[in-house]
Protein backbone atom coordinates (compact mmCIF):
# COMPACT_ATOMS: atom_id res chain seq x y z
CA UNK A 1 0.00 0.00 0.00
CA UNK A 2 1.43 3.28 -1.07
CA UNK A 3 2.28 5.71 1.93
CA UNK A 4 0.83 9.35 0.80
CA UNK A 5 1.78 12.62 2.71
CA UNK A 6 -0.53 15.80 2.96
CA UNK A 7 -0.65 19.46 4.15
CA UNK A 8 -3.12 21.51 5.61
CA UNK A 9 -3.00 24.96 3.97
CA UNK A 10 -4.42 26.42 7.09
CA UNK A 11 -1.84 25.69 9.84
CA UNK A 12 0.95 23.84 7.64
CA UNK A 13 0.62 21.07 9.29
CA UNK A 14 2.19 17.94 7.22
CA UNK A 15 1.33 14.30 7.79
CA UNK A 16 1.67 10.74 6.20
CA UNK A 17 -1.16 8.33 5.62
CA UNK A 18 -0.94 4.59 4.85
CA UNK A 19 -3.86 4.25 2.16
CA UNK A 20 -4.92 2.20 -0.52
CA UNK A 21 -4.60 3.85 -3.93
CA UNK A 22 -8.62 3.04 -4.56
CA UNK A 23 -9.41 5.34 -1.11
CA UNK A 24 -10.78 8.88 -1.19
CA UNK A 25 -8.12 11.64 -0.62
CA UNK A 26 -8.40 12.78 3.07
CA UNK A 27 -9.57 16.21 3.89
CA UNK A 28 -9.92 16.74 7.37
CA UNK A 29 -6.80 18.39 9.36
CA UNK A 30 -5.66 16.13 12.60
CA UNK A 31 -4.46 19.33 13.97
CA UNK A 32 -6.91 22.54 13.26
CA UNK A 33 -9.92 20.52 12.19
CA UNK A 34 -10.27 22.54 8.98
CA UNK A 35 -11.53 20.79 5.43
CA UNK A 36 -7.69 21.90 4.18
CA UNK A 37 -5.73 18.95 3.62
CA UNK A 38 -4.19 18.60 0.11
CA UNK A 39 -2.45 15.55 -1.14
CA UNK A 40 1.56 16.25 -2.05
CA UNK A 41 3.58 15.41 -4.99
CA UNK A 42 6.32 13.85 -3.12
CA UNK A 43 8.48 10.61 -3.93
CA UNK A 44 6.29 7.63 -3.66
CA UNK A 45 6.72 5.12 -1.21
CA UNK A 46 4.87 1.47 0.08
CA UNK A 47 4.96 -1.33 2.77
CA UNK A 48 5.53 -5.13 2.08
CA UNK A 49 3.52 -6.89 4.67
CA UNK A 50 3.93 -10.50 5.18
CA UNK A 51 6.00 -12.98 4.20
CA UNK A 52 7.66 -14.53 1.13
CA UNK A 53 9.01 -11.41 -1.15
CA UNK A 54 11.68 -13.21 -2.34
CA UNK A 55 12.55 -13.79 -5.85
CA UNK A 56 12.04 -16.99 -5.76
CA UNK A 57 8.38 -16.54 -4.87
CA UNK A 58 7.53 -15.37 -8.26
CA UNK A 59 9.12 -18.46 -10.32
CA UNK A 60 7.42 -21.02 -12.06
CA UNK A 61 8.88 -24.86 -11.61
CA UNK A 62 9.78 -25.71 -14.94
CA UNK A 63 12.46 -22.89 -14.95
CA UNK A 64 13.50 -23.95 -11.36
CA UNK A 65 14.20 -27.55 -12.74
CA UNK A 66 15.60 -27.02 -15.81
CA UNK A 67 18.33 -24.02 -14.28
CA UNK A 68 18.77 -26.56 -11.39
CA UNK A 69 19.63 -29.67 -13.87
CA UNK A 70 22.01 -27.72 -15.93
CA UNK A 71 23.66 -26.28 -12.82
CA UNK A 72 24.33 -29.75 -11.53
CA UNK A 73 25.51 -30.88 -15.12
CA UNK A 74 28.26 -28.26 -15.54
CA UNK A 75 29.48 -28.75 -12.13
CA UNK A 76 29.69 -32.74 -13.06
CA UNK A 77 31.58 -31.39 -16.39
CA UNK A 78 34.05 -29.34 -14.38
CA UNK A 79 34.63 -32.26 -11.98
CA UNK A 80 35.50 -34.31 -15.51
CA UNK A 81 38.04 -31.72 -16.48
CA UNK A 82 39.62 -31.60 -13.39
CA UNK A 83 42.95 -34.00 -12.90
CA UNK A 84 43.09 -36.05 -10.24
CA UNK A 85 45.87 -34.78 -8.08
CA UNK A 86 45.40 -37.26 -5.33
CA UNK A 87 46.26 -40.37 -7.70
CA UNK A 88 49.11 -38.58 -9.02
CA UNK A 89 50.39 -38.30 -5.39
CA UNK A 90 49.87 -41.84 -4.35
CA UNK A 91 50.98 -43.33 -7.19
CA UNK A 92 54.52 -41.92 -7.09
Amino acid sequence: MPIYEYKCTECQHRLEKLQKMSDDPLKDCPECGQLALTKLVSASSFKLKGTGWYETDFKNNKKTESSTSGQSASKDSKAAAKPDTKAKATSE
